[in-house]
């Protein structure tokens, strides 16, 4: 028999900087968010804001039976610090059984340790904050979301050599390797951009591609 799962509850366990940022964000979002912390003033501070709140050791096993983590389909391993109590409760959580695990980790090293004994996805918020800001202070990126595999999304300005032109007759992809997925006039909202859209000075372009493509066309504006 298939273990019975809650889809709509997300746990979080340590309710630091990131955690507990991540939790109000997830209840914004309409999600029932259950935050776990051994200190006991820190999950005072959230008892209000979440739908429930525990103070527990998030490394002992029956500790978080007793809180059902075990029938969560998603859990996030917001301890940051504390390099060995992370580690042992992404164990934990995986040993449990908990189909998604999400971890925070402080450094390359330490996501590949969490990945190991089972997380199935790491973030480094530090390590890729620094990378979109280095993106937005030193080029014409507005904004930029690295992805897997190369991959990454810029909002950048539009190139002079593609005003008053549709993207079909620039060529954009063609020449820089990179497709156009969105368009926003001046005052104006987001929309798609197909073949037969043209560009104007001012407007601002969401741009798909390979990384080193995608910023190599944002340097166009």
């Amino acid at each position: 028999m298939a273990r019975k799962t809650t889809d709509n509850r997300i746990v979080v366990l340590g309710l630091g900087r990131f955690g507990g940022s991540l939790a109000l964000e997830l209840m914004r979002q309409d999600w029932e968010v259950v935050g776990i912390d051994s200190d006991a003033a820190v999950v005072q501070s959230y008892a209000d804001q979440l739908t429930h709140t525990a103070i527990a050791n998030t490394t002992d096993e029956q500790a978080l039976r007793q809180l059902g983590v075990h029938e969560t389909a998603h859990a996030v391993v917001g301890i940051g610090t504390d390099l060995e109590a992370g580690i042992l409760t992404t164990s934990l959580l995986a040993d449990l059984g908990v189909p998604n695990i999400w971890a925070k980790a402080i450094s390359r090293q330490h996501a590949r340790i969490l990945q190991r004994v089972g997380a199935h996805h790491v973030v480094l918020p530090e390590h890729e904050m620094g990378e979109r800001v280095a993106h937005l202070v030193t080029g014409q990126i507005l904004n930029f979301i690295e992805f897997e595999d190369d991959y990454a999304l810029v909002k950048t300005l539009a190139p002079e050599e593609a005003y008053d032109r549709t993207l079909a007759d620039a060529g954009l992809r063609a020449k820089y390797g990179v497709t156009v997925v969105s368009i926003k006039r001046p005052g104006e909202e987001f929309t798609y951009a197909t073949a037969d859209t043209t560009v104007y000075a001012g407007d601002i372009l969401i741009v798909a591609g390979r990384t080193r493509a995608v910023e190599t066309f944002a340097n166009l504006a």
